[in-house]
């Protein structure tokens, strides 16, 4: 019996169009079988490409409906293609011709053929024909605003030209010099009133409720900087209006949305150091030495830092059923604090933050079988070790790693309005509760301190 001639051809196929189909039915006439690889959002997000529209499963669906493909598999890694080619016998590997010369290492594990693309045609026209831009706006005149308009830069799907502070000097100071950002505001009504169809709030914590409020209220979409809110009423109503105005609420926790630590995730999910029964990660920034004011200093090291180590102990561990914590005190407010909480199956977790000392900020996640390392800083995640007793068996991952990190989350934020879906499965609405537990616990542990 003759063999089946298997093809096999990878794309991300974003919104697929006719240079897609044409191309596939290139690729499955080369053959008897054809396997397309459709590109994992995550590892997209890790090649750089962060404009795609639509959800892997959503991408999957659409090439699984074409009647000349045999088989969809999804591609993770860097390595899969060359991996998949062995495991499945592959005859031909088909790719655009935009690519010529980039996959001919590939082979050495099969025929590499490149195929003539259909011109004049792409997702990203599509996208921009079918999307209107995100229309964003700043709240907040802060030390690192600046990074997030340089890291949206990267994303044609974002706009980016108001802001607001209570500050009119500063803020005129700023659009005078800004290339990117022209109009200011120092009435937060007034600018809420505007064009805009999103805000990014990284304001003192203090005002971070009332500023969510009448952002959602006036049909904003909002990604804030953590804690949400510093009273549990404050946090369940928030995410309540959220949910009733249909719009996003999010946390801007910029590991939550890096390539290397989604991936981390499902690495873990294979269980391969056992149980996991520890995790511990510390989080610690010297804020005086990089210029930053008093008033800011002044919010904690619990507010301004929890929530990083906070969100690598829940996604691990899931939630906490005790939570303790061992502060150090200085001027009123807190310069670090280990925070230790406890959960199912005698679990616990160990968050050190600090602003006025100095740790490493590493993290290791403790098994029964071994453990994972993820070097400081831990919380920019570039890579990471599985280690056991047998150092033979130990591995490591490394990862690709653009900008500062904040253009990742930026990505999953205007991606998710543009999808028109108000939940992100890296960061839920029950994760960012859990997260800012640690705010609002903190916060009433002080209060029964004074009290007595």
């Amino acid at each position: 019996m003759k063999k089946k001639k298997i093809i096999i051809t990878y794309g991300t196929y974003d919104m697929l169009h006719i240079g897609h189909m044409n191309l596939l039915e290139r690729a499955s006439a080369l053959g008897d079988y054809l396997i397309v690889g459709v590109t994992d959002e995550n590892y997209d997000r890790s090649r750089g490409k962060l404009n795609v529209s639509q959800s892997t499963k959503t991408r999957v669906k659409a090439i699984e409906a074409l009647d000349f493909v045999d088989k969809v598999i999804v591609e993770t890694h860097k390595k899969q293609k060359a991996e998949d080619m062995v495991k499945y016998k592959v005859d031909i590997f088909a790719i655009g011709d935009d690519w010529v010369g980039s996959f001919d290492y590939l082979n050495e594990f099969t025929h590499v053929e490149y195929l003539a693309r259909t011109k004049g045609i792409s997702s990203t026209k599509l996208r921009k024909e079918n999307f209107k831009p995100v229309k964003l706006g700043l709240v907040g005149l802060g030390e690192d605003t600046q990074e997030f308009i340089n890291e949206s830069d990267f994303l044609s799907n974002i706009i980016i030209n108001r802001i607001y502070s209570k500050n009119l000097n500063a803020v005129k100071e700023f659009t005078k010099y800004n290339d990117t950002v022209k109009y200011g505001h120092d009435n937060y009504d007034e600018f809420l009133d505007t064009s805009i169809n999103a805000v990014y709030i990284d304001s003192s914590v203090s005002e971070h409720y009332i500023q969510i409020k009448k952002a959602l209220k006036a049909g904003k979409h909002v990604l804030c900087e953590t804690p949400l809110a510093l009273e549990k009423n404050e946090l369940k109503e928030l995410l309540g209006l959220a949910k009733k105005e249909k719009k996003i609420l999010l946390m801007a926790i910029k590991t939550a949305f890096l390539p290397a630590f989604n991936q981390l995730q499902q690495e873990l999910k294979n269980g391969l150091i056992g149980e996991i029964k520890e995790v511990r990660a510390n989080r610690t920034t010297l804020y005086r030495e990089k210029k930053y004011s008093e008033s800011y200093i002044s919010q904690g090291a619990t507010n301004l830092l929890s929530s990083y180590p906070s969100l690598l102990v829940n996604k691990i561990l899931g939630k906490s059923k005790s939570i303790s914590f061992f502060d150090q005190q200085e001027n009123g407010y807190d310069i670090s604090n280990t925070i230790i909480t406890t959960h199912k199956n005698n679990a616990r977790g160990i968050s050190s933050v600090a602003t006025g000392i100095k740790l490493e900020d590493s993290a290791i996640i403790s098994g029964t079988k071994g453990y994972v390392y993820i070097p400081s800083p831990w919380w920019l995640t570039k890579e990471f070790y599985f280690r056991f007793e047998d150092s033979q068996k130990s591995y490591s991952f490394k990862y690709e790693f653009n900008g500062t990190g904040l253009r990742y989350m930026i990505a999953e934020f205007g991606s998710l309005i543009q999808r028109e879906s108000i939940k992100s499965k890296m960061l839920t609405p029950s994760e960012m509760v859990r997260i800012n537990r640690v705010s609002l616990d903190y916060s009433d542990s002080k209060k029964i301190k004074k009290e007595k």
